[in-house]
């Protein structure tokens, strides 16, 4: 068995770390076995499960300039006392530079650089983002990514197109097939059988543009009096978005749904899919609202390889709130949701065929760097 040390913020309940248990739960485990070097000092949802399946979380000293050697230490330190680790494999954009640096120094011989996104936000740590970002090609020795916009933006033309390898944000399909019978109990729970439900799933903050989308919905629920938005999720944005809602006199018509460990059931409920985000690499839930039928409207930020089905559309964030609410008017009325999966497994990602791909990669890799 080699096992995998996979470099996250931490086990959360969010895009990358769903994508990762995805995987996780599908890998066969007597072969490969997945570590978490967790870079938060905060427990994740996932953390029960993935000690339960054999992996182990580790926390680290922290993405900070001022720890790096001790960083350093930390790693090779697991290195040292794990024998059949054999890949480090980055999920944390540009500051995944620790991680990956940090074993090549303890003598990992695989280090995966993983792009998950088209850009970085602009925050205090910024730039020194920028500068991890330009070290990442001297840490790593492969470099992946969810699409290829990401990849070029995280590694640049010549390395993506060179070296570049695409893995997919694949889902378990069975979950979220389309389920009127599921449907139709959730909408009877919450009181929603005669309304026409748009959804968003997403964390709270500036890269999903809540903001924007209570502003859209403002629009629709004008011309639409049953239409009602459902926000799943938390973050550091979220009651801004319900003081938003509150100003604008919507409130009663948006669900702030919080986390959940089971989206699928709301994803059945939901009449359109809406993600007007700044920037995304492959958004995982655009995968899940598609295998589920739902017509989606994305932004243009939200790269085309995302769109897989022919009910879903790009509108320009620069169009107005109008244009956007006139696209999601449009969507109203029954549709045929049964093609969703079928299109989506075409697309490849199908969890239960994509990680025998990864599975099998990771074991090529290690056979060829004996």
């Amino acid at each position: 068995m080699i096992r995998v040390l996979q470099s996250v913020s931490n086990m959360a309940r969010a895009g990358i770390e769903t994508m990762l248990m995805n995987y996780y739960r599908h890998i066969d485990r007597d072969l490969i076995q997945f570590d978490f070097l967790a870079n938060k000092p905060i427990p994740g949802e996932y953390d029960e499960e993935i000690r339960s399946m054999g992996g182990r979380v580790f926390v680290s000293p922290g993405l900070n300039p001022i720890h790096f050697r001790e960083y350093e230490r930390f790693v090779a330190q697991i290195v040292a006392q794990t024998p059949e680790l054999k890949i480090v494999h980055g999920h944390n954009e540009a500051m995944a530079y620790y991680a990956l640096q940090s074993a090549k120094k303890a003598g990992i011989g695989i280090r995966i650089a993983h792009a998950h996104n088209t850009q970085i936000i602009r925050d205090y740590k910024y730039p020194l983002k920028m500068v991890c970002k330009k070290l990442l090609p001297s840490a790593a020795t492969d470099f992946w990514a969810c699409g290829t916009d990401a990849g070029r933006y995280f590694f640049g033309q010549k390395i993506w197109d060179g070296q570049g390898h695409i893995l997919h944000n694949a889902i378990d399909l069975d979950r979220f097939r389309f389920n009127c019978d599921i449907r139709a109990a959730v909408r009877r729970e919450n009181g929603l059988d005669d309304c026409f439900l748009i959804g968003h799933v997403g964390r709270f903050n500036v890269q999903k543009n809540h903001l924007r989308l209570i502003d859209i919905f403002s629009k629709t629920a004008a011309v639409e009096p049953s239409a009602r938005l459902a926000l799943i999720g938390v973050g550091e944005l979220e009651q801004d978005v319900r003081r938003k809602a509150a100003g604008l006199g919507i409130a009663d018509k948006v669900l702030f749904l919080g986390q959940m460990e089971r989206v699928d059931s709301w994803y059945q409920a939901m009449d359109c899919f809406v993600l007007p985000s700044l920037f995304e690499g492959l958004p995982v839930v655009g995968i899940e609202a598609q295998a589920a039928g739902l017509p989606c409207v994305f932004s243009d930020q939200v790269t085309e390889e995302a769109v897989l089905t022919p009910q879903t559309q790009r509108l320009s964030l620069q169009d107005s709130d109008e244009k956007w609410a006139s696209g999601i008017l449009s969507l109203r009325g029954e549709r045929d949701r049964s093609a969703g999966e079928s299109a989506v497994r075409s697309a490849g990602y199908d969890i239960v065929q994509e990680a025998g791909k990864l599975q099998e990669h990771y074991l090529k890799m290690v056979e060829s760097c004996v």
